[in-house]
């Protein structure tokens, strides 16, 4: 190829795309379209950010994730590039299904994205990433720039997942909570969770994640399901571990949060694997045995705010009481994430 063309390949991979494309009066645009750099036209989600401008969200597998500002009509704004503002990807990188969110909480913008194949074993999982701006830069907890989530030229898709697996909080994978003790029903284990949209309602300051999931054992089938997400001390959402059916009011005292958990660690992985519970304890002395070691604590503001140090690293998030569909019963469960890492744990009570 001349040295025009390897110009614009090296344009396009730093995310500039006005080049690809020349328009003519006469015959309409005429686009040179190469897939490892550029979007492909699907999942799109329209927002507004807090100054009432509009933009859209789109892309997925291909060239990566793009978003465009639009007048108020819903025509595309110009002055900016064909393609708009890219946020992150190459090389058909697995991730898609972009939703934005933004949170007058935290003067955030959170892009949720779904990385990995969507098919029951292909480890299709939520992940969360944010920014000041809705057109980026975005970041993930680990403090790692979403410009530099993509893949390499000539990798099966399986290598792609591995080289992207790092960036994004992931807050939902592939999981089952066991049965323990008494109890006689294993949770409906998520198979690939994900394409999920999310909702702030400003009234009751609530957030909720809605998405659809696979099951263990029922191949491709799929429902959607709810999960009320909660704001932690370092601005991260965290999703509670079982589905919302409505609020329910508990105790959030020592006595109520101390005892034996089953504990789901979601990790960093994109995998068809099941991440099946392990048991901790909380101590009444504030430390963390079992499965991991460690300690926790409580805001002295909000009981419900909870820090845990697990393994060397710092975890927030909150201690929230619901219902276990899969037993019936109410019980309290915790939801963390890293505080410099990618991963969330849960907790759901079993004594």
């Amino acid at each position: 190829e001349d040295e025009a063309v390897q110009a614009k390949l090296q344009a396009a991979e730093r995310g500039d795309t006005s080049s690809w494309v020349s328009v003519t009066v006469d015959e309409g645009p005429t686009v040179r379209y190469n897939s490892n750099f550029l979007p492909n036209a699907i999942d799109p989600c329209v927002f507004y950010d807090k100054d009432e401008r509009l933009w859209m969200l789109y892309g997925s597998f291909s060239g990566g994730i793009f978003v465009l500002e639009l007048n108020q009509d819903g025509s595309l704004k110009e002055g900016q590039d064909y393609y708009g503002t890219k946020l992150m990807g190459n090389y058909h990188s697995r991730f898609e299904g972009p939703f934005m969110l933004y949170s007058p909480e935290t003067d955030y913008y959170y892009m949720f994205l779904s990385f990995g194949g969507l098919s029951a074993n292909q480890g299709y999982n939520i992940r969360v990433m944010r920014s000041k701006n809705p057109d980026g830069v975005f970041y993930d907890a680990a403090g790692n720039s979403m410009l530099d989530a993509m893949g390499i030229p000539g990798q099966t898709l399986n290598r792609q997942d591995k080289l992207i697996e790092k960036y994004g909080l992931k807050m939902m994978g592939n999981f089952v909570f066991q049965p323990y003790g008494d109890e006689t029903n294993a949770s409906e284990a998520y198979r690939s969770p994900g394409h999920n949209s999310a909702y702030y309602n400003p009234e009751t300051g609530q957030y909720f994640l809605i998405f659809h999931t696979r099951f263990d054992g029922t191949g491709d089938r799929f429902q959607v399901r709810v999960h009320e997400m909660f704001m932690n001390e370092d601005d991260w959402l965290v999703a509670a571990p079982h589905r919302y059916t409505g609020e329910i009011k508990g105790n959030y005292n020592k006595e109520a949060c101390t005892g034996t958990y089953k504990m789901v660690n979601h990790g960093t992985a994109i995998t068809q694997d099941i991440v099946a519970s392990e048991i901790i304890q909380l101590n009444d002395d504030n430390t963390v045995s079992g499965a991991l070691n460690g300690t926790w604590s409580v805001s002295k503001e909000d009981e419900r705010m909870l820090t845990m140090n697990l393994g060397g690293k710092a975890y927030k998030g909150v201690f929230y009481y619901q219902n276990d569909s899969a037993n019936d019963v109410d019980k309290m469960t915790f939801s963390v994430c890293g505080s410099d890492s990618n991963v969330t744990i849960w907790g759901s009570k079993a004594d």
